[in-house]
Parts: structure tokens; C-alpha cells; sequence
């Protein structure tokens, strides 16, 4: 969807970097389909790639050449007189574009990759690992990017290991494990969803057994005046019970995207169970 960062999850060899490649056309699609701005790529012309911005997991650079000879190649590739938004990136990563890119540290040639990604204001963004060798404050500024991307109406597929990068710039997200979809929900009805703790607070001691029959409450213990549950699904039960008989507070733990995809991956929660074969962007 326009304007919007979709998060991209699974561990590694689930198909992740496969689908993008196809997304992108480097990958031949032997099965299914993936439409990119309405257009299956297995037929788009390469006009239709001048429209996508693309940061590979693993980078592959012409080390012979400056930053800024390369940055030149690929915007004479799409076309494009880029030189102001290339030097306005360039300055705002910390990234110096006259040294050769096999002199570049890891973090700097990611930087490359970072700014011929974003230079020309693509409307879908793909990106592998887009953080990988930043420093904090790079990292800081790459998201400031995300979200000047995504207020001007960009798509953006993020995938990363930093699950917390995810879950912080990401509305949505798909996670997959060995080709197969597992699910695709925003990220707030997966917390919503999942099993979470749950306190409550009130004026004396209660009766604990009459919580176990709520559905979704398990693990019920007491201490003093003090209830914890653990919940999974929808608090309107839990919470009328609990009024019922006088709660004072309530403290809900959500898990955090870490512990949902670990729960779903290693739990062998395969809720949607289906192989990847659409991918839409």
C-alpha cells in the first residue's frame, strides 16, 4: 500500500531475499506470481524498475569506481539528473563519495547502498537488512528517511533481523519460515492477539478459581490483593470479571515482535500454513 512500511520477517533460508530478488525481476518466478505497481515483473519492462528502489542484503559494488562515479552510473541508468538529492544524502549519512568504494568500510559502502536506494524517490522501496554496519546515529538517520519516504506516498518492504527496527517503523507485517507464509497481520492485532500477562490490582484478597474459567486466562496466581493472569485474545472478559469484583488498576505486559515471531516460528504456529505463491507489492 502506498505509504506504508511492511515488515518482512523470517529466520534465515525461509525464502525472504528469494521473494525480494523476484520482486525486483533477479530471480525468475517458476511458480505463482508477483505483481510490482500492477504489472506481474516476470513481464515488466525495465521502466517499471526505475520506479523501485532496491538495497540488496548482500552488496555488490564496482570497487574501481568513487562513490560518486557510481552514484552517476546509476542515475544515468534511470534516467535521471540526481546530483542535488545524491550530495543532500550523501551529507545527511556522513558519507564521503570522492574515495574509492574498495576503500570504503562495510558501513560506509552501506551508505552507498542506502542513497542509491532513496535518490530518486522511488515509489516502492525494497530492502534486505538496510541497517547492517550503520552506527546509532546513521541508524537514527536512515529512519528519518523511512519516514519522509513514506509521508510522500512510498511502499516500503523492510526486512531485518532487528526485529525491534521492525517493530518500530512497521504498520504491518508478514513472517515466513521454510517458503511458507505464516501470517500477515498489523503489527498491534498480533500483540492484541497473543499471550500476554496481565495484573490486577485490588482492595483484598479474591477468589483466583473463578479467573481459570474465563476464556483465554491461564496461569492464574495470587499474591495478597494482587491477581496475575496470562491472556491470549480479547480482554473484555477478563476485564468485566475483574470490575465485577472491584479491581483498582489493571497492567497489561504486551510481548514484544521478538517473542511474537519466536512463538510462531519455534512454536510451530503455522496459522496461515500456505506457500508464498503471490507476493504483491
Amino acid at each position: 500500500m502506498p505509504g506504508e512500511v511492511f515488515g518482512f520477517l523470517g529466520p534465515n533460508g525461509a525464502g525472504k531475499t528469494t521473494a525480494m530478488r523476484m520482486l525486483v525481476g533477479l530471480l525468475r518466478i517458476t511458480r505463482g506470481s508477483a505483481p510490482v505497481l500492477g504489472t506481474d515483473v516476470a513481464s515488466a519492462p525495465a521502466s517499471l524498475r526505475q520506479r523501485i528502489g532496491y538495497l540488496p542484503g548482500a552488496l555488490a559494488l564496482y570497487g574501481n569506481l568513487t562513490g560518486a562515479e557510481y552514484l552517476r552510473f546509476l542515475a544515468r541508468m534511470r534516467g535521471r539528473a540526481l546530483s542535488q538529492r545524491i550530495n543532500e544524502l550523501s551529507e545527511r549519512l556522513n558519507l564521503d563519495l570522492t574515495r574509492h568504494i574498495h576503500d570504503l568500510s562495510k558501513g560506509n559502502q552501506q551508505k552507498l547502498g542506502v542513497v542509491q536506494a532513496f535518490m530518486h524517490s522511488p515509489e516502492i522501496l525494497i530492502l534486505d537488512e538496510p541497517t547492517a554496519g550503520l552506527d546509532p546515529i546513521v541508524q537514527r538517520e536512515f529512519e528519518a528517511l523511512i519516514d519522509e519516504a513514506q509521508r510522500q506516498g512510498s511502499a516500503i518492504l523492510l526486512s531485518s533481523h532487528v526485529l525491534s527496527e521492525v517493530d518500530h517503523l512497521a504498520g504491518r507485517v508478514a513472517i515466513v519460515d521454510k517458503g511458507h507464509l505464516l501470517v500477515v497481520e498489523d503489527i498491534s492485532t498480533l500483540k492484541r492477539r497473543a499471550l500476554r500477562t496481565i495484573d490486577l490490582d485490588f482492595t483484598q484478597p479474591v477468589d483466583t478459581a473463578s479467573f481459570a474459567r474465563i476464556d483465554g486466562v491461564t496461569d492464574v496466581r495470587s499474591r495478597g490483593s494482587q491477581v496475575t493472569c496470562t491472556l491470549t485474545g480479547e480482554e473484555t472478559g477478563l476485564l468485566r470479571h475483574a470490575v465485577d469484583l472491584g479491581v483498582l488498576s489493571v497492567r497489561t505486559h504486551e510481548p514484544s515482535l521478538d517473542q511474537i515471531f519466536f512463538s510462531l516460528v519455534q512454536g510451530g504456529d503455522h496459522r496461515a500454513d500456505r506457500p508464498a505463491d503471490e507476493v504483491v507489492a
